[in-house]
């Protein structure tokens, strides 16, 4: 079978696309507006970019040709958090992934705890293990009225005490227990791992 996207409306390779690019790795995004109302939401179309320097991108689709509250807060503060979803989270993750209007606190419905972040001023999400205090380098409309590519630089990062940080900053993925995007509302866990040394 062979699939030319040009061929199919928007949503079919939609879902094309997020049945095969998995699993997703989701960046739980804290936000604030310019008035001070928190804003939390996932995002599962996101990557590390470069180390250096430490840039990550965000794409960001729009609802309807609107920007999303993420996106509109990261351009007016030039700041955000990505905070790291594990299994525990999933309930709360999926829950602030709803459509609600720009006054409404996310972090406050979902219940869970806004900590104070350091460099940036949006806060970082306390049940998280992980957080990245990140400053918006650009956001780029990629597809005119439809998606958005927020790229940050990471300025800051917060790992809980009870996960061992090796000497050359290197993490053990298994003590995070990070949970992934696969296709539809389906999501999975870390599972088994295979090392590989790469040749020299």
């Amino acid at each position: 079978m062979r699939i030319d996207p040009g061929e199919h409306e928007p949503l079919r390779v939609y879902h094309l696309m997020t049945s095969v690019i998995v699993p997703r790795p989701i960046a739980w995004v804290s936000t604030i507006s310019r008035d001070g109302v928190p804003n939390l939401a996932p995002f599962s179309f996101f990557s590390g970019l470069t180390a250096t320097p430490p840039l990550v991108t965000i794409a960001a689709g729009r609802r309807r040709g609107a920007r999303k509250d993420t996106t509109n807060n990261a351009s007016a503060t030039r700041e955000l958090v990505i905070n790291v979803v594990t299994e525990a989270l999933l309930e709360p993750m999926v829950q602030t992934s709803g459509e609600f209007p720009p006054e409404v606190d996310e972090i406050s419905l979902a219940k869970l705890t806004p900590l104070p972040s350091v460099k940036v001023r949006p806060p970082r999400i306390a049940e998280s293990p992980i957080q990245l205090e990140c400053r918006t380098r650009e956001i780029l409309e990629i597809s005119p009225g439809i998606v958005d590519l927020i790229v940050a630089e990471i300025v800051l990062v917060h790992v809980d005490d009870a996960i061992e940080v090796g000497a050359d900053l290197s993490i053990a993925t298994e003590s995070i227990r990070p949970l992934a995007r696969l296709g539809g509302p389906n999501y999975t866990t870390l599972g088994s791992i295979k090392k590989v040394e790469r040749p020299t």
